[in-house]
């Protein structure tokens, strides 16, 4: 068998992640490799953990990147916080929700769910009665901007209720960092990650996470290993804390190359002023949808801007509508998943796709198609 250099094609990614990369974040990770442990290497290190500070607006002193993608962030929270035995709290309304539950049964923790319907964000209330049921409950977790469904939760009002009860508070942030606000410090997130490949406009590949003080001593003071020998984060602390380097891992180096680039260009552009960019872009994809008859999925108060959940029309196969986009435009959107399957678009405008350019092509090439697969469904019912 001949094999060849693999060329892919050129595509317009509006899913769910990744999202386009910035021809700047291709540059750089196009540059020379140097070791993981070189002074140069080291300093670069440094600035993105400061940067990634900004992203997260906290001055958490274990701010850095993980050197897996966004899941492995899910798990070095949870199985850096949890122990066997531990009460958990997990807010579900959605996939990750769902994982970050299984994630606790992994580790030995004891799950206890705050449910919620799909394309709803996480009920407060429903949070405050579980945990007065729940005294002994040492961790609340829950996601912030659900992926699978573009709904985003009131991350402020559930940290609050769960420092009410003596909780310790972890929040996926994935989807979130970058395109919407976060506020790590105001808001008293004890542990939280995220990932390169959705506002970042990084490939996919790493996991942003954040810990408190508070959580760095609980790590400090278990009473039995983390379960994971690599996520582990009193081990990690050697590697990217302050003073002198210890080997841990070999990192990624060309990787965080591109991540060092995506966050300057965050600090460039301003993190208020990135949430604003994927605000105004979300409102114009709103109105051009709203003209041809596509409606989305959430309410308008728990929207997310950059992750936009619309209900795929009646008589429409959402399959072969991905299926044309991708092969006629070279256009990504998302399906739906679990029990969203079928019945909703995820159209994503992260990073350095949320730009007019992407709205409008968007826009034209979905209502072409769906003007098509329309106009061929009641072909088909006449004939019938």
């Amino acid at each position: 068998m001949k094999f060849r250099s693999f060329t892919p094609p050129l595509r317009t990614l509006l899913g769910p992640g990744p999202s386009d990369v910035h021809p700047r974040v291709r540059e750089a990770m196009g540059r020379p490799t140097i070791g993981h442990l070189d002074p140069e290497f080291i300093r670069m290190m440094d600035e993105v953990k400061q940067m990634l500070q900004y992203g997260f607006q906290t001055q958490n002193a274990m701010t850095f990147p993980v050197s897996a993608p966004g899941s492995a962030g899910m798990e070095a929270c949870v199985a850096n916080l949890v122990e066997p035995g531990d009460k958990i709290v997990v807010c579900q309304n959605g996939v990750f929700g769902r994982r970050l539950r299984e994630n606790v049964v992994r580790v030995g923790g004891r799950p206890v769910t705050v449910d919620d319907a799909w394309g709803e964000p996480v009920d407060p209330q429903k949070l405050e009665d579980c945990l007065k049921a729940n005294s002994d409950a040492k961790v609340v977790a829950f996601v912030h901007a659900e992926t699978s469904t573009g709904v985003c939760s009131d991350a402020e009002t559930l940290a609050a209720i769960a420092h009410r009860y003596g909780c310790f508070v972890l929040m996926d942030a994935v989807t979130s960092l970058g395109g919407i606000p976060v506020r790590i410090d105001d808001w008293r997130i004890d542990a939280v990650y995220s990932g390169s490949q959705k506002c970042l406009s990084c490939p996919p590949g790493l996991s942003p996470v954040s810990f408190s003080p508070r959580a760095v001593e609980r790590i400090k003071s278990r009473k039995t290993h983390v379960t994971s020998w690599f996520l582990d984060l009193t081990l990690l602390m050697g590697y990217w804390g302050d003073g002198k380097r210890v080997y841990h891992h070999t990192a990624p180096v060309n990787a965080l190359y591109g991540l060092h680039e995506a966050l300057l260009m965050l600090t460039e552009e301003g993190i208020e002023q990135a949430w604003a960019r994927h605000r105004r872009n979300h409102d114009a994809l709103r109105e051009g949808l709203e003209a041809i008859d596509v409606s989305f999925y959430v309410k308008p108060p728990f929207r997310l801007p950059h992750l936009n959940a619309v209900t795929v029309p009646r008589g429409i196969d959402d399959a072969r509508v991905r299926e044309r986009l991708l092969r006629e435009y070279d256009l990504e959107i998302g399906a739906g998943l679990g029990d969203l399957v079928g019945k909703i678009f995820r159209i994503g405008l992260m990073g350095h796709s949320s730009n007019p350019k992407n709205v409008s092509y968007c826009l034209s090439a979905l209502s072409e198609v769906l003007m098509d697969e329309r106009r061929g469904s009641s072909s088909n019912r006449v004939l019938a």
